[in-house]
């Protein structure tokens, strides 16, 4: 606890975006066969540094297995909520769930990143009595405590009940208990965000642990048995209000993305692949008239190849898929990022017309096909996948791996853990930078990136820029 807010909290996007930049990224990285534990990588990101783009600090977690894939700060901008923040406390935590095991790690980065070490250790049975919910997911750090998304409900396969969010104590880490009150035809859950002084969240789906754990299930794909469902929630009274199907071919509808604005009722979220024709899609979202609305305003069509450059899951459709696996938005609401995992690009969309999403720059590096390498020369397996932006717009970094089983579907010749940045130019366009190229140690692969003091799929904020 502090005697004034943390410089790092910013009342709006704008303030944030006059911040000064990061210095350090946070990294998760996973031992995909359980040999070795899961670990935190901390890379220098200031340029001019003797030890820019490079690990300077790990931390090494005493279990294995437990498959790290998403992860969030204690408290950030909305604990700045003039209803029921918590203006005094610390961004200083850095809460790691493990996806497999439903064991939560509470790393702190304070005094220094590079002397970054474990405070806390959950272990899963706390997780499983308090809430009935397994396979924590998504961190969100709310005004009121932490908000942790789950993909299991209870029993040993995940499938005994739904999974929802649950709400941890922003200081002692202890598990509270579920979040939702009234969760109506709500089943499945993968990403979950808000706008605050709007009161409501928006929550997506994926699969149930059987769906997705030992890889993806191509039957149930092809019989369109994954998530296509947005859900709307009234935050403060935690019910569902309203529930939008984008379609059941729009198959694994994940990461939701609303405008930092909080003045701007809308937001996007993305598809991973249209099972009628291979295509990925992004829909925006807006509220009007009291009622949520959803329509696909961009697509991205499949990569016709040869058979015999295809992985066998995808040999019988002679063509790759893009397979939108990750997207965000820039601090200023301007731009949309958007990974297409499987043909190894990363897309730039100007939103400013968020119902018309404007290409405005490009990329490549990696692919199941393309096999785009680095500018630096040097090779990049897997495709972008988990990308962040920094507050002012300039930097966009992403890493390779989406999760352990599916990489080896999709990309059978391994996925060297490797985390690569582009440059944004003043008016859009990106280029990769050849400088910052991040190899990480043999036997991991790398996911969620975290930039320090905050970056644009951290941070909600309070107050409308002016």
């Amino acid at each position: 606890m502090t005697m004034r807010p943390d410089p790092t909290f910013h009342a709006s996007p704008k303030l944030a975006m006059e911040a000064p930049p990061e210095n350090f990224a946070y990294t998760l990285l996973l031992s995909p066969d359980f040999s070795k534990p899961d670990a935190l990588a901390v890379i220098d990101a200031k340029p001019g540094s003797p030890t820019y783009s490079q690990i300077v600090h790990t931390v090494t977690m005493p279990n294995k297995g437990d498959e790290f894939h998403h992860f969030g700060w204690n408290a950030c901008s909305s604990a700045l909520s003039p209803l029921a923040g918590h203006a005094f406390i610390e961004r200083r935590y850095l809460i790691i769930p493990g996806l497999r095991s439903s064991r939560i790690y509470i790393v702190d980065t304070k005094p220094d990143p590079t002397k970054a070490k474990i405070h806390k250790i959950i272990e899963p049975e706390e997780v499983f009595k308090k809430t009935g919910y397994s396979r924590p997911h998504t961190i969100h750090c709310g005004p009121d405590g932490v908000y942790v998304s789950t993909l299991g409900g209870g029993g040993k396969d995940g499938t005994s009940g739904p999974p929802g969010v649950f709400i941890m104590d922003c200081e002692t880490f202890e598990v509270l208990g579920r979040w939702e009150i009234d969760r109506g035809p709500q089943t499945l859950h993968y990403d979950f965000w808000w706008n605050l002084p709007r009161d409501y969240m928006v929550t997506s789906e994926w699969a149930l642990p059987p769906q997705f754990e030992n890889g993806i299930v191509p039957e149930d794909l092809l019989s369109n048995k994954y998530g296509h469902r947005l859900h709307f929630w009234d935050l403060r009274a935690r019910r569902n209000v309203q529930t939008i199907d984008l379609g059941a071919n729009h198959q694994m509808a994940l990461e939701v993305r609303p405008a930092h604005d909080p003045v701007r009722e809308y937001g996007f979220v993305g598809v991973v692949v249209d099972t009628t024709n291979l295509e990925a899609s992004i829909w925006t979202w807006w509220r009007e008239g009291g009622k949520f609305h959803a329509e696909k305003t961009a697509t991205i069509p499949p990569e016709p190849a040869a058979k015999e450059k295809l992985p066998p899951l995808l040999q019988g459709f002679g063509a790759v898929p893009p397979l939108v696996t990750d997207i965000d938005l820039s601090m200023d609401d301007r731009f949309l990022y958007v990974s297409c995992w499987g043909t190894g690009e990363m897309r730039q969309y100007d939103v400013r017309d968020p119902r018309k999403p404007k290409l405005a720059g490009s990329v490549h590096t990696g692919g199941i096909v393309r096999r785009a390498p680095h500018p630096s020369g040097k090779a990049y397996a897997g495709g972008p996948q988990m990308v962040e932006i920094s507050r002012d717009g300039k930097r966009v970094y992403w890493t390779n791996s989406l999760y352990s089983t599916w990489d080896d579907q999709f990309y059978p010749d391994g996925v060297p853990g490797v985390e690569v940045m582009a440059n944004v130019g003043r008016n859009g366009g990106l280029e990769l930078a050849s400088d910052y190229f991040v190899s990480f140690p043999e036997g991991y692969r790398a996911h969620q990136i975290r930039l320090e003091g905050g970056d644009c799929s951290t941070d909600s904020f309070c107050y409308p820029s002016a």
